[in-house]
């Protein structure tokens, strides 16, 4: 095993012994730091990274340190977190957004699933990205992403085991943001057509914001091992799950029939993961006034936008 792996192993075992010692399950632990349980699981098992925002993130909830979860020496000696009393916050299933709660799981600002500062990505990754898009994931080499990156091919391997790593690394915080920002828009909704619209409008933005990340998503899949393909596949059915209970809702609230909803579901999902294909920030249309026509489409498309009554 190398040392990036190794390393991995140690974070994910770590991880996973906070979280019992917290008392907090899985999927309650991944919910509140606006992750998929998929991808907190193949952290806990050491299958994929995490970032430090997001292991500050894993440390606040679950009562330790950053430096005790990647078992730095000066800490290894040191005891897991206690286990605490069980947390007042109220968990939730996905697809029922908990009365009164408004915004994003990590600011609490109503409106932070709309705003997009820059991601925090390491030079390589940042790099890799890049070459992804520019020449995809088989014409890319660790050569050179680490020539874009500015660093020997040794200092990258320091830090990623090879390019099937960072094809996964990439993937797994597109499923994140996503999962992050669809949940959060979700709780912006107070109804079924609200919800949808939300959503819609969160699946457009990420899509034109971060269209780099959602043109590898879209591309990519093929190129990653079976194993990591089927989590991740589950990841993204998870997002069009949630659509679909949305839609669902809006069309019983409307009095409209649900016979074709699944189809309108993914017509919906496939007409915002297509983004990547043309939008430019360059262009006529910014994210912001694209996500909101798309929204309108969605609603249209269902009959609840006001206008099929």
């Amino acid at each position: 095993m190398d040392s990036t792996a190794a390393e991995q192993q140690v974070v994910g075992a770590r991880v996973r012994q906070a979280r019992t010692a917290a008392g907090l399950s899985l999927r309650a632990t991944a919910q509140r730091i606006g992750v998929s349980a998929a991808t907190l699981s193949a952290i806990e098992t050491g299958k994929t990274g995490a970032s430090v925002p997001r292991l500050r993130s894993l440390a606040a909830e679950l009562g330790t340190t950053v430096a005790w979860l990647i078992g730095d020496q000066r800490t290894t000696g040191a005891a897991p977190p206690e286990p605490r009393a069980t947390d007042s916050r109220p968990t939730h299933p996905a697809g029922s957004p908990a009365h009164g709660e408004t915004g994003s799981p990590d600011s609490g600002a109503p409106d932070s699933w709309r705003e997009f500062p820059p991601l925090d990505l390491d030079p390589v990754l940042a790099a890799a990205i890049d070459s992804f898009v520019e020449t995809g994931y088989h014409g890319a080499t660790m050569r050179s992403i680490a020539a874009r990156a500015g660093m020997s091919v040794p200092g990258v391997y320091h830090h990623y085991r090879d390019k099937q790593d960072l094809l996964v690394r990439a993937l797994d915080l597109t499923m994140d943001e996503l999962h992050r920002r669809v949940r959060a828009a979700r709780l912006d909704g107070t109804n079924g057509r609200e919800r949808v619209s939300r959503v819609v409008e969160a699946l457009a933005l990420f899509h034109t914001h971060h269209r780099e990340l959602a043109f590898i998503g879209a591309s990519e899949m093929r190129s990653l091992n079976p194993a990591d393909r089927d989590r991740i596949t589950a990841s993204r059915n998870e997002i069009q799950y949630l659509l679909d209970a949305d839609i669902d809702a809006a069309l019983t609230e409307a009095n409209r029939s649900t016979a074709q909803a699944r189809h309108a579901g993914r017509a919906i999902a496939t007409m915002c993961t297509a983004l990547p294909q043309w939008f430019r920030l360059d262009g006529p249309s910014s994210p912001e006034q694209i996500a909101a026509a798309y929204a309108d489409f969605a609603l249209g498309l269902l009959g609840v936008d006001g206008r099929h009554r």
